[in-house]
Formats: C-alpha cells, sequence, structure tokens
C-alpha cells in the first residue's frame, strides 16, 4: 500500500519535473492515471526548491535578481512544463474559431505569437508581484503559491471532461477523471503551505485563485466542452500568479 503511494507519488514527479526518481519505480497507466493526487506535493518540491533559492540567492544578492534565480530554478526544474501549456492553451482559444481548430492549434508544437506573449507577460507578472512583497514574505509565497496553483489544476481532473480522443497527447495520462479521495489527498497537500504566508494573505490568494480556476473552467466548457493537459497549464499558471496578486493585495493595504 505505502509503496504503491510512494510508485504514484515518483510518477508524478517524473511526468511533471525532471527530477531523477529511483530505477524501481517502474511505468504503468494505472500509475500515471493516479498520479495526479500527488501534483501539489510536487508542487511542494519546486516551490521549496524556488524558496530556497531565493533565500540563499538573497543573502549576497538584492531581491530582485534573488527572485530572477528563484524562477529560474523552478523553470528549470519542471522544463517549462505550465508555462509551455499556457503558451498553447492561450495560441489555441486566440486563434481558433471552433473546438476543431483550437485543439489543432493547441497540439502544435510551434509557440504562436499569442502564447510567446502571454507567456512574457505572465513572467513579469510574476516578478513584480514577488519583488513588491516584503523580503521574509517572498519564500512562503513561493511554497504556497506552487502547491495551491497545482491543486487547482487538479480540480479541472476531478470536474471537467478531458477532451481529446487520441493517445499521442502527453496529457494522456490525465484523462482518467479523479475521484473524490484522490482529490481529497491533493487537497490537504494543496492548502498546507497556505499556513506560511500570514493566514490573511494566504486566504486572499486562495480566494483570488479559485476565481481565476472558476471562471477558466467555465470558459474551457464553453469553448471546447471540457480540459485539455495545456489548460491544466494555463490553470496553474493563472492561479501561481492570482495566489501572488492576493497576497501582494493585502501586503500592500494593510502591512
Amino acid at each position: 500500500m505505502i509503496q504503491r503511494e510512494i510508485a504514484y507519488f515518483f510518477g508524478a514527479l517524473r511526468f511533471f519535473t525532471r527530477l531523477p526518481v529511483p530505477a524501481w519505480v517502474g511505468h504503468s497507466q494505472e500509475a500515471l492515471d493516479r498520479a495526479a493526487r500527488y501534483f501539489p506535493l510536487v508542487g511542494i518540491l519546486v516551490g521549496v526548491l524556488g524558496g530556497l533559492t531565493f533565500i540563499l540567492a538573497a543573502l549576497v544578492l538584492p531581491a530582485s535578481l534573488a527572485i530572477l534565480f528563484s524562477m529560474t530554478a523552478t523553470l528549470l526544474v519542471t522544463g517549462a512544463f505550465h508555462e509551455d501549456g499556457l503558451a498553447d492553451a492561450v495560441d489555441g482559444f486566440g486563434g481558433g474559431w471552433d473546438k476543431a481548430q483550437v485543439l489543432a492549434i493547441m497540439k502544435d508544437s510551434r509557440i504562436g505569437s499569442y502564447g510567446a506573449l502571454a507567456v512574457a507577460l505572465m513572467l513579469l507578472a510574476k516578478f513584480n508581484a514577488l519583488l513588491e512583497l516584503p523580503d521574509e514574505w517572498i519564500a512562503p509565497a513561493i511554497v504556497a503559491a506552487h502547491a495551491a496553483s497545482r491543486l487547482c489544476s487538479t480540480t479541472l481532473i476531478h470536474a471537467l471532461d478531458y477532451v481529446r480522443d487520441d493517445d499521442s497527447s502527453r496529457a494522456k495520462p490525465l484523462a482518467v477523471r479523479m475521484g473524490s479521495g484522490s482529490l481529497i489527498v491533493a487537497g490537504c497537500f494543496g492548502l498546507a503551505p497556505l499556513a506560511l504566508p500570514p493566514w490573511q494573505a494566504a486566504l486572499a490568494g486562495l480566494l483570488l485563485a479559485l476565481l481565476t480556476t472558476f471562471l477558466a473552467a467555465r470558459y474551457f466548457v464553453k469553448r471546447i466542452g471540457g480540459y485539455t493537459g495545456d489548460c491544466l497549464g494555463a490553470v496553474q499558471q493563472g492561479a501561481e500568479l492570482a495566489i501572488y496578486l492576493g497576497i501582494l493585495s493585502v501586503a500592500w493595504n494593510f502591512s
């Protein structure tokens, strides 16, 4: 039982990051189907890496450069997996008129002007949001945002239908609708790091992230009837920024 769950976690780690996993972890469709419950736990690890990078860099560098190094570290460890999803989703919804067109554009590995602008603006917005936070809030915000934003993506796997019907999609392992038990597991990992920032800031960030997720889900259903892997990446990115903005709204107005 425990070894099986550990294997599921390592399956998630292998799928969502470039971090090495033990050689004994095998490949199976069942393991990949169940890996999404550990999506937020992977977010905790990515966030801790980003937070530690900021803390260490800030010992010898200005906060702006420390944040830049932190963001670079998270991009390297994930292979810009979610940023790529954001780019493809924005290209698809921006350039496609109907469902078939949207899905075809998303599947194209090339990044268009919509996608490139979306990623550039997203990175710029996250950088500036973190830069405006008090220094002691930055590392906790990074950990909380990476975990909770991945929980937001996971809720789509529970609530919506996967709309691709081909086997070539890299997000095919996430096509099986998540059960309530798995969502509870994901919720525990996704919400726990929100205890790191001040509770008012964490609550504001969570509420804004949930609103972002809800609006995105409604839009996805309206346009294509459900979600794709790229939609999950787009929601993760949007929710991460929303959490930073929610935390910043408290820091800016009440601290």
